[in-house]
Formats: C-alpha cells, structure tokens, sequence
C-alpha cells in the first residue's frame, strides 16, 4: 500500500518562495517514476515536473529556471523547491508515483498573490 502526504503549501507574494516535501510509504518509492502535478481553478491538471528512479528531471516550460524537482530515496520524499513564484501558479499541488500504476496525494493549496 502506497500512501503519499504532500506539506509545504500556503500563500506567498509574487517573486517569493515555497518548498513542497512529499514523504511517500511504500517499498516502490525507490524504482517509481516521481513528480507533481497542479491544477488551477477551471482547468486542467497540469504536469509540472517529474524525476525518474534514476534522478533524470523533466519540467513543464511554464516552470523552467524557476523549480527545481528533488528526490531522496532514502527518506522516500520528493520535494519541489518553487522560485520566482507568479499569480499564474496557484493552484492545489499533488504528488505522484507512478509504477504500474498511479498513486496521489491529497494536494496542497499553493497562491501566489499580485
């Protein structure tokens, strides 16, 4: 059984900074594929990064240069360190596993006010 707990979340000025932690149970967190997804009000669940088992990193072009995706496997937590923030990120953020399956969080509310 695979339980993810996303923390970090809150309310931050524009141009600030947040860091999201996602502590993650389960013996697949070390060979799973990790990352976070958000989603704004009206739209669509977004990817916005992902990290393989292998510590490869893939960013949505919205968020490139300004996060940074993280893992440590010894710890089973994977973090998103979020900088330069904009209005245009609030949203809730969830975490992912995924091997075989997906596994999600229960999100954590981000706003980025002007």
């Amino acid at each position: 059984q695979v339980q993810l707990v996303e923390s970090g979340g809150g309310l931050v000025q524009a141009g600030g900074s947040l860091r999201l932690s996602c502590a993650a149970s389960g013996s697949i967190f070390r060979i799973g594929l990790l990352g976070w997804y958000r989603q704004a009000p009206g739209k669509q669940r977004e990817l916005v990064a992902h990290i393989t088992s292998s510590g490869s990193t893939s960013y949505a072009d919205s968020v490139k240069g300004r996060f940074t995706i993280s893992r440590d496997n010894a710890k089973s937590t994977v973090d998103l360190q979020m900088n330069s923030l904009k209005p245009e990120d609030t949203a809730v953020y969830f975490c992912f596993l995924s091997w075989g399956t997906n596994y999600w969080g229960q999100g954590t509310q981000v706003t980025v006010s002007s």
